[in-house]
């Protein structure tokens, strides 16, 4: 088709838009110039379905079952919504606008309209259950997001019904950790043009939600948080990755994407290895702080923030658990990769358990054994920091004096047994007289201590 030649008569866009309307629909002239490619593709399918501009536009509910089909099968998401919607609606509260959540057909399962007194499309578009998909109202903006899983805004005249031209919408995409489209944010307002940049916003919220479902729905997976900047982690703007119990990248969000350099999770052939791609061991990067931050440089040279969080159905079975030994501020150098492993070596499992055994008492002593007993806060390798090993057996050390040499109160506070006790406090040597009297050489002395 011809392009549409330019205007010297259409000064506002909103002219230009109407004119390019006119000669596509009535002789058409390709409007490629003046509304965006993914509008221009929107209006040719409409055309297809043979829907005319001129047709009257109902948005008319699905049937009951399958709003509430749409509902069931998308609890996580819909969950999602409902924890950002209050900072979406304190955001929003003093515009014209409204937010839609769609799910991946164009069902609308969630929206927060007020019904304003110059509002006419939109008390009846924003009920639930209405469809917004493409097929039934044309080009708007979740139906055009639902159709092609990109973001996108549709302004005024850029819609195909002429009965919905004076509304402005802006939709992003939401994806579950398989990188499927799950859900649609929009943000719409009626006969009043955004005073703002509505596609950052959408983006940003879209974002959001998008990462509280990833999260949920990673019942077995170690969540891994990284950004440049600390303070930023727990923002939309975190970079998020999800490990599987094999050592392999099982999801990651936009953010991590750009942070690590990896392929559109969506288009990628084959999950990579986390070792690979952190230069980590799981074990290691299971050792990541939950509650505080660690810096870690990547093999790509970018020394960043991190937090890693293990998540599974009883909280830990199937997974290998490591108790958290860095510190906030330690650097773990990630450059010198180790030997692939997907669990830990054996001499380590005075430190790692799996959790599948419940009788573990290194399970039951969770992350409390080592954690007192690190270097100063600085910036150091992780081969500077002591051994897991020397900081179980310090730790058990100075509770031993503290409970003037009594191996059952020290398990009692530590919350292990007793049998771990006298483990952690074994040297590594073949003669078990030999270790026994080193053991209760530590005790006798932990009961001489004057410092205790």
């Amino acid at each position: 088709m011809t392009p549409l030649p330019p205007s010297l008569f259409h000064g506002t866009r909103a002219e230009r838009v109407e004119l390019a309307r006119r000669r596509y629909f009535d002789e058409g002239l390709s409007p490629c110039g003046v509304v965006s490619d993914a509008v221009f593709q929107s209006w040719a399918r409409c055309r297809r379905l043979r829907q005319d501009p001129g047709d009257e536009v109902v948005f008319q509910p699905v049937t009951e079952s399958r709003t509430h089909s749409a509902l069931q099968k998308n609890r996580h998401l819909h969950q999602a919504w409902l924890e950002e919607l209050p900072q979406l609606q304190m955001l929003l509260a003093r515009t014209s606008c409204a937010a839609m959540l769609t799910d991946a057909t164009g069902v609308l399962i969630g929206a927060t309209c007020v019904g304003r007194a110059h509002e006419r499309l939109m008390p009846v578009a924003t009920r639930l259950g209405v469809d917004l998909s493409e097929e039934a109202v044309g080009t708007t903006a979740p139906g055009v997001v639902a159709r092609t899983g990109r973001a996108v805004c549709v302004l005024g005249g850029e819609h195909f019904f002429e009965g919905v031209k004076e509304m402005h919408c802006a939709a992003s995409p939401i994806r579950d950790t398989r990188g499927r489209l799950v859900g649609v944010l929009d943000i719409s307002s009626e006969a009043l043009a955004f005073g703002f940049d509505a596609a950052s916003v959408i983006d940003l919220f879209a974002g959001a939600i998008g990462n509280r479902l990833l999260v949920s729905e990673s019942t077995e997976h170690l969540v891994i948080r990284l950004h440049a900047a600390e303070s930023m982690l727990d923002t939309p703007m975190v970079g998020l990755l999800g490990i599987d119990r094999a050592g392999r990248i099982a999801w990651y969000n936009a953010a991590a994407e750009r942070l690590l350099g990896l392929p559109a999770q969506s288009g990628r052939a084959a999950p990579p290895r986390a070792e690979d791609l952190f230069g980590l061991t799981f074990a290691r990067l299971a050792s990541l702080p939950e509650a505080r931050a660690a810096m870690i440089t990547l093999p790509n040279g970018l020394t960043v923030w991190s937090r890693s969080q293990l998540r599974a159905p009883d909280g830990r079975r199937g997974f290998t658990h490591v108790a958290r030994a860095v510190p906030q501020g330690v650097i773990v150098d990630a450059s010198p990769a180790v030997p692939t492993v997907d669990r830990p070596p054996p001499d380590a499992m005075d430190v790692v358990a799996d959790a599948d055994d419940t009788t573990s008492p290194v399970r039951k002593a969770d992350d409390r054994l080592i954690e007192c007993i690190l270097p100063p806060r600085g910036a150091m390798t992780l081969n500077s920091v002591v051994t897991l090993r020397d900081a179980d057996r310090t730790l058990i050390e100075r509770t031993l004096r503290d409970c003037a040499g009594n191996v059952s109160e020290t398990a009692r506070r530590l919350g292990v047994s007793r049998s771990l006790i006298y483990r952690r406090l074994r040297p590594a040597a073949p003669d078990a007289a030999r270790d026994e009297t080193l053991v209760c050489g530590a005790v006798h002395k932990a009961r001489s201590s004057p410092n205790r």
